[in-house]
């Protein structure tokens, strides 16, 4: 009578076992991923925003080898002249490279910032456009969880939980119709 009852626990903590693994198994999220970099390079506005990035860095670039050089010009002439100007032109000429060293690198500090910042502010106007989008692929494909490769550090993931090229596609679709 006890091995019955014995049997009876173990097949009703088996039978239980299993209901709750395959309820489980119902529960588990459907998770999607998205290459957010991969969007920025890839979509029409990602491709604008960056070259608007290259053609701000170009332009400073172009400034600050235009210091350099007026430099070079003022250190080529006290190097030749040296000889023939008067000690105080040499201070003179002295203090402007000085001067013109120190305009060089503030001047690479705050296009540094200023680069800086409106890379964010792009990539952030970027990103808030994106994620309509993202949430209404989500909510149709019933995702419960989107990562976004470019931050998650995943190793590996199914390409067919990969969303990317399908919300560059809306992206640039949604960007067309607003022009």
């Amino acid at each position: 009578m006890k091995w019955r009852s014995s049997n009876t626990i173990i097949l009703f903590i088996l039978f239980a076992a299993v209901l709750v693994a395959s309820s489980y198994a119902q529960q588990l999220p459907k998770i999607g991923v998205i290459n957010s970099q991969q969007v920025l390079e890839s979509s029409t506005e990602g491709k604008r925003v960056i070259a608007q990035l290259q053609e701000k860095d170009k332009k400073v670039q172009g400034e600050l080898a235009d210091i350099d050089e007026d430099i070079r010009k003022l250190e080529s002439k006290m190097n030749t002249q040296r000889l023939t100007l008067s000690e105080q032109s040499l201070l003179d000429l002295r203090s402007d490279i000085d001067r013109k060293r120190t305009d060089r690198k503030r001047r690479a500090e705050d296009s540094l910032r200023e680069l800086q910042e409106l890379q964010l502010r792009l990539f952030n106007k970027v990103k808030g456009e994106l994620l309509p989008i993202i949430e209404q692929l989500g909510k149709e494909k019933g995702f419960d969880i989107i990562f976004d490769l470019a931050n998650s550090g995943a190793l590996y993931f199914s390409p067919g939980i990969d969303i990317t090229d399908e919300v560059i596609k809306r992206y640039d679709a949604s960007k067309a119709a607003k022009k």
